[in-house]
């Protein structure tokens, strides 16, 4: 079945559904998300919205084929020419995209794709890059280590950790924005950007060794992208104000870039290295407090089998509700349901 009937039998679908129900009944929008790990993040976010007129439902845009992806998202939306503005307003209705940003909200129109992100009414984004980056928002890693060890012992710093790695990097990230908004992105690609800002070896008692190593191989690669684009200092100077306009600070260029990367390169390696240092730490506190052998093997056992898995307790973080970028998904969703509610009333 061509993807345009299909769509506009979803519309129907959901349309008809939901005219069926009683005139007080409560109104489905579905959510069509990239992947079953986004389903909990759209979900924090839409939640705070339903009421006794609407409820969502969040869900993989394909139950039939293993469609995954932002792609296979927006497809419901557009045609590949980002047409079909004259059935925006009907699959409007009952269907709304939410995706992750990736550099599409960076870009600003600059592609096909960009426009339809950040055009459509009916798309929303992430702001930060993608999931990952607020699920490792720097003020919430802290609780993520509680989750996992049931230690609230503050031995590590993550926001200050988080606020420096961002400052190194920041000067790069300008950089690849640039390389992409104008189609340089050959010359410096999103991995070779990830491959430059992975901090490498981490210790948690002396951090400032990883900053320090960072920062070099930072500085190494401009000036390697200076020497290579030597007329580029206004540009830069453009993109750098620019990206700051859009809500990027040198202190939080973490949540812009790539997410996965920094989930597993950066972020878990530090959560994993604080969380054995936790653990270790509760373990020494149970046998220096028990008071005979029994005891001992009790508690222990009862604490090893209450501890978490590190990447799992920071895919379920929700300590991101407080983030600015966060905030502006939402305030996008109440002006959308705002225009919702006048449009019936008309």
């Amino acid at each position: 079945m061509p993807s345009s009937l299909k769509d506009n039998l979803n519309s129907r679908y959901f349309e008809a559904a939901n005219s069926l129900a009683s005139k007080k009944g409560r109104q489905r929008i579905v959510a069509y998300v990239e992947s079953y790990d986004d389903i909990l993040f759209w979900r924090s976010v839409l939640s705070v919205f339903e009421n006794e007129r609407r409820y969502f439902e969040v869900m993989l845009p394909s139950h039939k084929k293993l469609e995954r992806g932002k792609k296979s998202v927006l497809m419901n939306f557009l045609d590949n020419g980002g047409r079909r503005k004259a059935e925006n307003k009907v699959l409007g209705d009952a269907m709304i995209a939410c995706v992750d940003a990736d550099y599409d909200y960076m870009l600003q129109n600059a592609t096909a794709q960009s426009r339809q992100v950040l055009q459509n009414p009916y798309v929303f984004h992430t702001y930060a890059y993608a999931i990952e980056n607020m699920q490792c928002y720097a003020p919430s890693l802290h609780d993520v280590c509680v989750m996992v060890t049931l230690n609230d012992h503050r031995i590590f710093d993550f926001q200050d950790y988080m606020r420096q790695y961002s400052e190194a990097i920041f000067p790069l990230f300008v950089w690849s924005v640039w390389a992409y908004r104008t189609g340089n992105y050959h010359h410096f690609t999103l991995s070779d950007m990830a491959r430059v800002i992975d901090p490498g070896g981490f210790n948690v008692m002396d951090p400032q060794s990883s900053i320090d190593h960072l920062r070099k191989k930072v500085s190494s690669k401009v000036r390697q992208l200076q020497a290579q684009f030597p007329d580029n200092k206004e540009a830069y100077l453009e993109t750098k104000e620019s990206v700051k306009a859009l809500g990027v600070t040198p202190q939080t260029t973490y949540l812009y870039v790539q997410g996965h990367s920094l989930f597993d390169n950066v972020v878990v390696p530090i959560l994993t290295k604080v969380c054995n240092r936790l653990r270790m730490e509760r373990q020494e506190e149970i046998q220096r407090t028990a008071r005979h052998h029994t005891q001992k093997k009790n508690e222990m056992s009862c604490y090893e089998h209450s501890l978490q898995d590190i990447r799992q307790m920071l895919k379920k973080n929700m300590g991101y509700r407080f983030a600015p970028e966060f905030l502006h998904i939402q305030q996008d969703m109440q002006d959308f349901l705002n225009g919702h509610v006048q449009s019936e009333t008309t």
